[in-house]
């Protein structure tokens, strides 16, 4: 095989081969859960274990994901861990509230999240993205692209979400959005042990003056839009904050909430796929090269974006391959309300069922080459052979991500605009480690230099 047709193997931790200790199992969870996954987790369809006590059972097979996740999502609530890092920050956002709290919030945000809703949002996404790219291309030297997406991400949402409508001064907000980002996801050892609610949470101290400030902003910029709403004068722009402002259902708590969460799960998401994928492509000429030619054969003739994701198949690809071997969202962690079973897997009633995307992106049984970059997998004329519960870069269930479509159209669009007159070369020292926290992150950062390509 020639040598520049092999694929790039990506980084990752390498699966330990035995089980983890308490005490490791503690350590290890709390700097990088990326790094608890032995090599059975990938290789067997299901791993049934004890951890800490508690049953627990790492589920991969397409099949039992569905059973679990789909057919009989009922019997699966949140898993305590996941609510005791995340709740205290996002209190009743959607992607927290559990019950009666989550099925409401859910009808309410439903319109919102619309085609005709999210298409309308195409050409702003483009404007900030090919603004954000040409500031890029005056830079010297080299530049973080994993921080610069997400300001990029950043640019775009305060683009939808307030239409740069925000209370004080926005340099100051984006501050606060990377402080409060900051201690979004950490999972603190005294979570992961589950010592009671009343004892203080080291990591989460250290960011409670961060957090009540970022709020007070985000509850000056609501107020500052319902007196534009109340007036009457048709003044409010048509942006994410009006449309939830203006969702049956919703309290005000519940919109400041649900606003957080869009914040901390939505612009983050999206911006560490960003980066990603261009890391990638930066050690994949070969695959760099389809995407540059498409765009340069295409773009010319797509003045909408709203096309974009649909016709761009060589530059969705490779977004999505970037979400296969690094997905936004690595683990999905439900407990059973009562005893279940689904083939060979017992399920005893409170054990935690785990469907980890991270895992299931890279598993022996379901992928060939599964730790390489082969955008080719989502060509639209190989996708069809990927099992639909195989590949869960949003989720699945009931609970899916409600912004998937606005995400998957922001990416596209960001990629594209940031790729057709740049390149990026990546000139780290070592290859970035991918670390979990609320995202998967590079753990040192994308250094790389950007220049023009014509």
């Amino acid at each position: 095989m020639d040598a520049a047709a092999v694929p790039f193997r990506a980084p990752a931790p390498v699966p330990h081969a035995k089980p983890l200790g308490a005490v490791r199992f503690v350590l290890t969870a709390s700097r990088n859960p990326l790094e608890i996954w032995g090599e059975r987790a990938y290789r067997e369809p299901f791993v049934s274990a004890r951890w800490l006590g508690n049953p627990t059972i790492i589920v991969s097979d397409p099949a039992a994901i569905r059973y679990f996740m789909v057919e009989n999502a009922r019997n699966y609530g949140m898993q305590p861990l996941r609510q005791r890092v995340l709740r205290p920050i996002l209190r009743d956002g959607l992607l927290t509230a559990e019950g009666e709290l989550w099925r409401r919030t859910r009808r309410a945000m439903a319109p919102i999240f619309t085609p005709r809703n999210i298409e309308g949002f195409a050409a702003t996404m483009l404007a900030r993205s090919v603004a954000f790219a040409e500031g890029l291309s005056q830079r010297p030297g080299q530049v973080d692209v994993a921080l610069e997406m997400t300001l990029l991400t950043y640019d775009i949402l305060q683009a939808t979400l307030f239409t740069g409508d925000i209370a004080g001064d926005p340099v100051e907000f984006a501050n606060a959005v990377s402080r409060f980002l900051h201690i979004m996801g950490r999972a603190d050892p005294f979570d992961i042990l589950d010592l009671p609610a009343f004892l203080p949470r080291p990591t989460r101290l250290l960011g409670r003056r961060s957090e009540r400030y970022f709020r007070t902003l985000i509850a000056d910029t609501i107020e500052k839009r319902q007196r534009m709403l109340r007036s009457g004068e048709n003044a409010a722009p048509h942006d994410l904050l009006t449309l939830l402002l203006q969702a049956e259902g919703l309290s005000r708590s519940e919109v400041e909430d649900n606003i957080i969460t869009f914040i901390g799960a939505g612009h983050e998401t999206t911006a560490r796929a960003l980066g990603w994928t261009l890391y990638l492509l930066s050690q994949a000429p070969d695959e760099r090269e389809k995407v540059e030619a498409e765009l340069d054969t295409l773009l010319d003739g797509l003045d909408d974006p709203v096309e974009w994701p649909e016709r761009l198949v060589h530059t969705r690809a490779a977004f999505e391959e970037a979400m296969r071997l690094y997905p936004p969202a690595p683990s999905l962690n439900r407990t059973a309300l009562e005893a279940d079973s689904f083939g060979a897997i017992e399920v005893p009633k409170g054990a935690s069922v785990l469907i980890l995307p991270w895992v299931v992106h890279r598993h022996r049984r379901l992928w060939s080459d599964p730790e390489s970059f082969v955008p080719s997998r989502f060509l639209p004329q190989d996708r069809t052979a990927i099992d639909r519960y195989q590949y869960l870069p949003f989720g699945i269930g009931p609970r899916v991500c409600i912004g998937q479509s606005f995400a998957m159209q922001e990416g596209i669009v960001a990629l594209a605009a940031l790729m057709r007159h740049l390149r990026f070369d990546y000139v780290g020292p070592r290859p970035p480690m991918p670390i979990q926290k609320i995202t998967v992150q590079p753990d040192k950062g994308l250094p790389m230099t950007v220049r023009r390509r014509n």
